[in-house]
């Protein structure tokens, strides 16, 4: 009997266990599975701290493929997910993201992503402000010029703790093995890391080894001497109540730069700090003073009736930012034959897991692409100076 493909995958959020999941899924027994988790209570990782939302409305062909797939095996997930017959519930609703856009340079942007996304088939329909009011008369419309809304498309939210839990026990259920401890550095030899060393010095030997460290990924890839432009970004969400209904809400990405969704009976809302504000590495605390002077004005601008809306909670969590273009990073580094990397999602890992897992897979077991072709977020472009175009970033 061959030996079984030995993958150490450092990270076990929703990244590392999607690529845990696929791989058990795909190879079985001829592949071995250790995910090596820094903080086996996710308490500050990004899978439990997102908004979790889904959407189709990118301006990149890769990324609108990406999230049709993840779309699609969110409506199958209970069962592709179950584990002794107990499905996993991952609440997903499809009610739509609703861009909107209040000057003529974002109403072109609109267009120009509207042609792309209704050019490979996706049900994007363009509002006039009259429409808009029309389908959301809570929606103070006075300054906008266009929407765009993705109801029959597939987008919306659902559970992402959840889903990160599910991939996590599914591929446990599979096979795959999680081993509490931080990994401090690795073990190579010319192209090839041997090794991973932990920080209380033991080692887990690897025949291939995964980079899905989330925010903690830039310091990892630095180990084997790979610049990795990836950065921990902290973004604040707020949980808020109304006591004035806003029917058929969809998520909402305001021209001004925020988001909001509904949450049962309550409310998600955030929007990413100034620039000057937007330092590496910021402490998980969460600024109440930006969303009292900055937040809250433009909720009630567009919404009037969040004037009257409460603060019920808020919490901290990071976007891993890749500097460089906003993309995610898939793939192999050019100095390295076995080490892949998936960093840098910038606030779209809980939509792009599906796809970025079962696309590792592939490249572990199968040496390439077969499903979807990931070509273009390779770190070839990072390496080459050559960013990735996507025009509609949150």
């Amino acid at each position: 009997m061959s030996k079984a493909l030995r993958v150490a995958i450092v990270g076990g959020g929703v990244i590392g266990s999607s690529i845990a999941y696929a791989l058990k899924t795909m190879g079985g027994d001829d592949v071995e599975v250790i995910v090596m988790e820094r903080d086996e209570t996710y308490a500050q990782a990004s899978s439990s701290l997102s908004g979790s939302g889904i959407r189709v409305q990118f301006s990149n062909p890769v990324n609108i493929a990406i999230s049709r797939y993840g779309v699609e095996f969110l409506r199958q997930a209970g069962d592709l997910l179950a584990v002794d017959g107990e499905r996993a519930e991952l609440g997903f609703k499809e009610r739509g993201y609703l861009y909107l856009a209040g000057n003529e340079a974002q109403a072109e942007r609109l267009l120009a992503n509207n042609a792309v996304q209704r050019g490979l088939g996706l049900d994007v329909v363009l509002l006039d402000p009259a429409e808009i009011a029309s389908r959301f008369p809570w929606i103070n419309v006075t300054d906008l010029t266009k929407a765009a809304f993705g109801l029959a498309a597939g987008e919306g939210w659902f559970d992402g703790p959840g889903l990160q839990q599910a991939f996590r026990r599914k591929a446990r259920s599979l096979g795959a093995t999680y081993v509490a401890g931080e990994v401090a550095g690795f073990k190579r030899e010319d192209r090839t890391v041997r090794a991973l060393v932990l920080a209380d010095g033991n080692e887990v030997a690897c025949d291939w080894v995964v980079n899905a460290a989330g925010a903690w990924a830039r310091k990892l890839a630095g180990e084997v001497g790979v610049d990795l432009p990836v950065y921990a970004r902290r973004r604040d969400i707020f949980v808020l109540s109304c006591p004035h209904a806003l029917p058929g809400c969809p998520l909402v990405v305001d021209s001004s730069g925020f988001w909001m969704r509904p949450e049962g009976d309550r409310f998600l809302a955030g929007i990413s700090p100034d620039a000057a504000d937007d330092a590496d590495d910021l402490p998980l605390t969460v600024q109440h003073a930006a969303f009292e002077e900055r937040l809250w004005p433009l909720l009630a601008a567009r919404m009037p009736a969040f004037e009257e809306l409460r603060v019920q909670g808020a919490w901290a969590g990071y976007y891993e930012i890749n500097a460089f273009d906003h993309n995610a990073i898939v793939g192999l580094h050019p100095s390295l034959g076995n080490m892949v990397f998936a960093n840098g999602f910038s606030g779209h890992g809980m939509q792009q897991p599906p796809a970025v897992g079962r696309a590792v897979a592939e490249t572990i077991l199968h040496c390439g692409y077969r499903t979807l072709d990931l070509s273009p977020l390779g770190f070839d472009r990072v390496v080459r100076g050559e960013p990735l175009t996507e025009a509609n970033i949150i």
